[in-house]
């Protein structure tokens, strides 16, 4: 009982404190205006100009911390409030989206192996479920079900496996572009010392929210690998 408890916890309750104290750090500092009264995409397009990337656009998006950057589209998306808000928040997240920028035009192996795990990770998340319950459901009904019902289920482990490695290949990255967008923040004289700090805090709780994601994928993966191992 004791084990389900903790499982419990790791998948349902860890995220959500993260995602809470994410929301909570994002909307502390989004109030604190920036000295240098430079908006998001401003701070965006500075640091993409010192790094000399000319291909890169910057547009705004929609949405709540909806911010990202596509490699795909050479875009760095920057939600409405961080776009056109000079805040501390926007500041630090404008330039996070833009360490991605510089890692793609720089080559960084993490993010290259993430890209090309993409397409296996996203058909894992679509359909390893699918499989690990129907898997479940025939080896239920019958012996003969169960041999093609393991089959399902390690199909779906399978699948699942690659999400995973998606998620822990995330974690160099993310944690890799927020030292980036700190170092240029400082380099370029965006923040003074009070908000480099403040700006850390935004980025760490942030970053947090990829390290539970990630133990909750590593932890779903083990339970279902347990799963299909019994049924052999």
């Amino acid at each position: 009982m004791g084990a389900y408890i903790l499982y419990f916890i790791l998948i349902m309750i860890v995220p959500m404190y993260f995602q809470h104290k994410v929301k909570t750090t994002y909307n502390k500092y989004s109030k604190v205006r920036s000295t240098s009264g430079k908006t998001g995409a401003q701070v965006a397009e500075e640091i993409l100009a010192a790094n000399n990337i000319t291909d890169v656009q910057v547009l705004e998006g929609e949405g709540f911390l909806s911010d990202h950057y596509d490699p795909s589209k050479k875009v760095v998306v920057l939600s409405p409030a961080n776009y056109r808000q000079p805040s501390v928040a926007a500041t630090a997240i404008a330039a996070h989206e833009v360490g991605h920028a510089i890692q793609h035009a720089t080559g960084y192996h993490f993010l290259n192996v993430r890209s090309s795990l993409f397409p296996l990770a996203n058909l894992g998340t679509t359909l390893s479920y699918l499989l690990i319950m129907i898997g479940a459901v025939l080896t239920g009904i019958s012996q003969q079900g169960g041999g093609i019902g393991a089959m399902a289920i390690w199909a779906g482990v399978i699948l699942m496996s690659f999400s995973v490695l998606f998620s822990i290949v995330t974690l160099p990255v993310e944690f890799d572009a927020s030292k980036r967008a700190m170092r240029q923040i400082e380099k370029l004289n965006i923040v003074n010392k009070e908000e480099y700090k403040h700006a850390k805090r935004v980025l760490g709780a942030a970053a947090m929210t990829y390290v539970a994601a990630t133990a909750v994928a590593v932890a779903e993966f083990i339970r279902f690998f347990m799963m299909a191992r019994n049924n052999d």
